[in-house]
C-alpha cells in the first residue's frame, strides 16, 4: 500500500504535463522564429529597426507580474485569501498594462515607417514575433480572468492550489519568454 501511495505522489498531475508539453512546443515555434530571424538579417539589404523606448517598460511590468502572481501563488497556499485576490488583481492589471504597452509600442513603430512590407527589413520579424507572444499573454489574462471571478465567487470555496500553480508556471514562462526576445531583439536590431 505504501508504494502505491509513493507512486500516485511522484506522478504529474495531467494539467501541469500538459502545460510543460504547451511550453515545450511555444519554445520550439519561437526558438524556429528567432532562428529565421537569424538567417534572414545575414542576408544582405536587411533593414533593422530600432526598438520602440516603451518595450523597456513593458519589461519591468511583466517582470513585477510575475512577483505578483508568485507572490498570489504563496497568499493562496497560506490561505490568505484576501491578499490572494489582491495579489491576482494586480498581476491582471500588469498583463492589461503589458498588452497596452505592445499595442502602443507598435504604433510607434509603425509610425516611424516600419511597415509589413518587402522581405528585407526587420520589422516584419517584430510584427510577428512580438504579436505572438502578447497572443499568449493574452491568454493568460483571459486565465486570470478566470480564476479572478472565481476567487471573488461566493458559490465556489475550493482550495485546489492545482490551478494557481498551472496558471503561476505559465505566467513565468511568458515573462521568460519575453526577457528572452526582448535581449535577443535588444543585440539584433
Amino acid at each position: 500500500m505504501t508504494e502505491a501511495v509513493s507512486t500516485q505522489r511522484k506522478k504529474i498531475h495531467p494539467h501541469k504535463f500538459t502545460l510543460w508539453v504547451a511550453i515545450g512546443s511555444i519554445i520550439m515555434m519561437f526558438a524556429g522564429l528567432t532562428s529565421a530571424y537569424i538567417v534572414k538579417g545575414s542576408m544582405a539589404g536587411f533593414e533593422t529597426v530600432t526598438m520602440p523606448t516603451l518595450f523597456y517598460y513593458s519589461t519591468a511590468v511583466m517582470l513585477i507580474s510575475s512577483l505578483t502572481m508568485q507572490w498570489a501563488l504563496k497568499s493562496f497556499k497560506e490561505r490568505g485569501m484576501q491578499q490572494y485576490r489582491r495579489l491576482l488583481t494586480v498581476t491582471m492589471v500588469l498583463g492589461f498594462g503589458f498588452i497596452t504597452m505592445q499595442i502602443i509600442g507598435f504604433s510607434q513603430l509603425w509610425d516611424a515607417g516600419s511597415k509589413l512590407k518587402g522581405p528585407t527589413g526587420a520589422a516584419q520579424f517584430l510584427y510577428v514575433i512580438f504579436g505572438l507572444h502578447a497572443v499568449h499573454v493574452l491568454g493568460g489574462v483571459v486565465a486570470l480572468i478566470i480564476m479572478f471571478i472565481k476567487a471573488f465567487s461566493a458559490r465556489i470555496r475550493n482550495y485546489n492550489s492545482i490551478p494557481v500553480e498551472v496558471m503561476s508556471t505559465y505566467w513565468h514562462f511568458v515573462d521568460l519568454l519575453w526577457v528572452y526576445l526582448f535581449v535577443f531583439f535588444l543585440f539584433k536590431l
